[in-house]
């Protein structure tokens, strides 16, 4: 199997040292020059032009600013080509849509870099949550600055990483978003606060900044079999439920669990499913119907703060 990168800036460089590692890396293609050859010769690859790197390539990583995932994603199907699109998927709906249909009606493999799915964290969090239907969700996700990945606003940045997690921890539809958030440091909202209300009375309240004092990403989630807190900076999980296995005082038949894990390279674990989605011709956990629900969700947020 061969896959090549189009886009070597920040996440770019990142698949590309991650494929050249696995043995798989076609080449580097890059709207700067310059920067593709940095990383053509960190990754002992070569410098391609997209239709050079398609001729070379069984998929392709596309790895560049939003704006270009659509026009870039088209290309790499109509040749033919397995495409692994970094999150979103696109930038308005419409395009996410076709990008799908486009890739169903080749047979084709689409994968869109929600990496989350594939961590270490929310692996153990699935497991953890066995049976657990949470009625009411707060996320936080927050860090300092850091000039990157201002072509878009923190919740496309950083919150549909949350967004993603909600949906897929809720059965029911989304029903209504409130939201507030400004722009900062960049022509785009920094920082963002969104609520969430489900067709079920579900509640979700999301945090998002890339403006912050300091690094935290947290979760608590409630319903009628308990609570669950999880902190995955520090890489713990607690539970408050019935059965737990450390009694819980003035609570009978409740009690404590708590949970950990290691770390995992995520990136090459999303690359290794994207490549045996490909083996497989099956579909991958982050599909194109799961990244496209997650950017409803997030345009949904950008709309609710401009209303706002």
């Amino acid at each position: 199997m061969r896959i090549g990168v189009i886009g070597a800036g920040h996440f770019g460089r990142f698949h590309a040292l991650k494929l050249a590692k696995a043995g798989v890396l076609s080449g580097i293609a890059d709207a700067s020059a310059e920067r593709a050859g940095q990383i053509a010769a960190e990754t002992n690859s070569r410098v391609l032009d997209v239709q050079g790197l398609l001729a070379e390539s069984d998929a392709i990583v596309v790895a560049a600013p939003t704006a270009f995932h659509f026009e870039l994603g088209m290309r790499v199907l109509a040749a033919g080509r397995h495409l692994f699109m970094e999150k979103p998927i696109a930038a308005t709906l419409e395009q996410a849509d076709a990008l799908i249909e486009a890739a169903a009606a080749r047979g084709l493999i689409l994968q869109v870099g929600h990496i989350e799915r594939y961590s270490a964290a929310i692996i153990t969090l699935r497991r953890e949550l066995a049976g657990f239907s949470p009625r009411s969700l707060t996320a936080t996700r927050v860090a300092p600055f850091r000039p990157r990945s201002l072509d878009v606003s923190v919740v496309l940045d950083l919150m549909i990483h949350d967004l993603d997690l909600v949906l897929s921890l809720v059965p029911a539809e989304l029903a209504e978003v409130r939201a507030v958030g400004r722009a900062i440091m960049s022509p785009h909202p920094d920082y963002s606060v969104a609520q969430l209300l489900f067709a079920n009375g579900a509640q979700a309240q999301i945090t998002a900044s890339r403006c912050a004092v300091a690094m935290e990403r947290r979760l608590t989630l409630l319903g009628d079999a308990g609570e669950v807190r999880v902190d995955f900076l520090a890489r713990e999980l607690r539970a408050l439920r019935p059965g737990g296995a450390e009694p819980a005082e003035n609570m009978e038949g409740w009690g404590r669990d708590a949970a950990t894990w290691t770390e995992h390279d995520s990136l090459e674990a999303e690359q290794g499913a994207f490549m045996a989605a490909i083996r497989a011709g099956q579909a991958p956990e982050a599909n194109g119907a799961v990244a496209r629900a997650a950017l409803s969700a997030a345009l949904r947020v950008e709309a609710a703060m401009r209303a706002g």
